[in-house]
């Protein structure tokens, strides 16, 4: 008789851990609180407009492709999947600069601002090649229950060459002068959860993935992924409930019996939260794997105020991602990671999808995405997000030289209650656990329940750490973990 494992959280983590468990012989049920699945990465409509609701940068595509081909699938034939050229325009005090997809001519793009800069990058980019493969073969696919899982000489050699101890900041500046390329090496750690100059220089690691790697998108939205990760999923057999938000457990001996919502138990032989992992604490009450003192003491990456619009014209001036740094770069991050508060001159993102996707608008129309990231735990009000929106669109249009709010025909916002209300996130986090090196690998919450024999943990508050590609490889990782424990 096959094991049955109830998943409690149908994010991509979530979707992932029951394809690979249910691919190898047991019965998987996963278990969704909303109606949709997707975690973060869900999708709504309204008036012809169709918006992704969290994720929107396809980074890491390796990841994807490896993923897909456990299955005996090909990424390329469930989405259709777009490079993006330019990868993203960014929006300085004196205008715009578009960073090519080509490395050349990024190259010729950096030297235009910085003398020698150009073959600096080129230096920068291939340490930071080598921090990804040595971390994608020899460090990130590891359940970090134990530091001994990282003593044997590979590891051991990579991670000297890894630049734990040095900081991001530190780094960066060995190679480059210019505020704005510094400011451009910067922003791919921006969501981390913290400054550069906290940030470990291992993460130099993602601008490879930005550059090197590309930005893509995949046609008809960042759902799709999940549409194709759930085609997989039930190819492999696995069974999802929605609608049904787990209250309460019940247990015999040091082992969990089953899951409940109020009116139905689900009963397994091992379970796994993809949840938010501070809240099954809470749910775990006096069973709980950490007291409220240690997540009281955990560094958050950022919550985000978010809008989405739909605009009745067509907008130009935007490319499908734009980063508006022409405000103080340090300033915000002062009032993200270390005073927290509303921003007092924020620095904002904007995605446009429908320039690469008509499907996503109706006819000369456009789908906007503003997002501004903002310390999490802060109050959140409808007076806030209105004065924010306000700040942002003004800003957008100035910027732009057109007029935007008067052609806002569909206007939804989303913050911190409304990330607490859906997905239970502790202090309405977005990203989960800052990348500080205090909170990396054996030092993350664990993967294993420390007396709950048969409850395991994944998703972006354990290992590897918050989004999508990590989010992927969490599920993998403990998948791996209950086979080899229940085999």
């Amino acid at each position: 008789m096959s094991k049955r494992i109830a998943i409690l959280g149908a994010g991509i983590s979530g979707i992932a851990a029951g394809s690979f468990l249910a691919r190898d012989g047991y019965e998987v049920q996963i278990i969704e609180k909303n109606k949709d699945i997707g975690g973060r990465c869900r999708q709504f409509s309204d008036r012809g407009f169709h918006f992704d609701m969290g994720p929107s940068w396809y980074w890491m595509p390796d990841v994807f492709e490896r993923y897909f081909n456990q299955f005996g699938a090909d990424v390329n034939e469930l989405l259709d999947l777009r490079r993006l050229d330019p990868s993203y325009r960014v929006f300085f005090e004196d205008g715009p600069l578009d960073i090519p997809a080509n490395f050349d001519e990024l190259k010729t793009l950096f030297d235009s601002l910085e003398s020698g800069a150009g073959d600096k990058l080129a230096s920068f980019l291939a340490e930071a090649e080598k921090k990804y493969k040595i971390s994608m073969a020899d460090l990130v696919f590891r359940p970090s229950l134990s530091a001994l899982e990282f003593v044997n000489w590979n590891v051991l050699k990579s991670l000297f060459s890894m630049d734990l101890f040095q900081s991001f900041e530190t780094h960066t500046k060995k190679y480059f002068k210019n505020p704005k390329l510094l400011q451009l090496m910067e922003f791919p750690i921006l969501f981390l959860g913290a400054t550069a100059k906290s940030t470990p220089a291992l993460y130099s690691l993602m601008n490879y993935a930005d550059i090197k790697l590309g930005t893509w998108y995949p046609m008809g939205g960042m759902y799709e992924l999940i549409r194709a990760m759930r085609q997989v999923a039930e190819e492999q057999g696995v069974k999802f409930v929605t609608d049904s938000e787990i209250h309460s457990f019940d247990f015999r001996q040091k082992e969990m019996t089953s899951a409940n919502n109020g009116t139905a138990k689900y009963n397994a032989d091992a379970f796994i939260a993809a949840m938010d992992y501070r809240h099954m604490d809470r749910l775990l009450g006096h069973e709980s794997n950490y007291k409220e003192d240690y997540w009281d003491k955990r560094k958050l990456a950022p919550s985000s105020l978010l809008f989405y619009l739909g605009i009745n014209k067509k907008i130009d001036g935007l490319e499908h991602h734009n980063l508006f740094f022409d405000t103080d770069f340090g300033l915000h991050a002062h009032e993200i990671y270390h005073d927290p508060k509303w921003p007092t001159s924020p620095l904002f993102y904007v995605c446009c999808p429908s320039k690469t996707d008509p499907s996503v608008a109706p006819v000369d129309h456009e789908n906007l995405f503003l997002l501004m990231p903002i310390a999490p735990g802060l109050e959140d009000s409808e007076e806030l997000r209105e004065e924010y929106y306000q700040l942002m669109i003004k800003r957008l249009e100035s910027q732009l030289g057109t007029s935007i709010k008067e052609h806002v025909i569909v206007k939804h916002s989303y913050c911190k209650k409304d990330f607490e209300a859906d997905y239970h996130a502790f202090k309405g986090n977005a990203y989960g656990l800052a990348n500080v090196l205090t909170q990396t690998a054996i030092l993350k919450p664990r993967m294993k329940h420390k007396k709950i024999k048969n409850l395991y943990y994944t998703g972006q508050l354990t290992v590897p750490g918050p989004g999508m590609p990590p989010s992927l490889i969490s599920g993998e990782i403990v998948a791996e973990l209950i086979k080899k424990e229940t085999h």
